[in-house]
């Protein structure tokens, strides 16, 4: 069986052991991610729906190391410091990105480490033919 681990220079990664994005067989794992840009510094502070488009174009990034792409995820968590505040942005930017893919998805309110961060995201993914 196939296992395929990636790590992305996230820096919490090595500290913590863990990757980005694991695959065991055609199934794909993405760790919960957030919207710190290369630089360290939150990508759209207090902004669910820009900090979510930022997250999944990550993960969008990511996939494709394991041999993934967007299509192929079934299933997206996100953890929101406010539901009420931002999950109406959560909502948005999910519909644009998986339109026309429909992986379930389940948010729920959660303490995240940094002021203005409002979303943390994590995928599913299963390998598998067009048909």
């Amino acid at each position: 069986m196939e296992v395929r681990t990636v790590k992305t220079g996230g820096r919490f990664e090595e500290i913590g052991a863990y990757a980005r994005v694991k695959r065991v067989g055609p199934f794909v794992y993405v760790a919960g991610t957030t919207a710190i840009e290369p630089s360290g510094k939150l990508h759209a502070p207090d902004d669910t729906y820009a900090q979510a488009i930022f997250i999944f174009k990550r993960i969008e990034e990511a996939l494709p190391e394991v041999g993934a792409s967007m299509h192929h995820v079934v299933r997206t968590r996100a953890f929101l410091t406010d539901m009420a505040a931002g999950g109406a942005g959560f909502v948005r930017a999910h519909g644009e990105v998986f339109a026309g893919i429909d992986p379930v998805t389940s948010s729920v309110e959660a303490g995240l480490t940094t002021p203005g961060m409002m979303i943390e995201i994590e995928a599913d993914a299963v390998i598998h033919d067009e048909n």
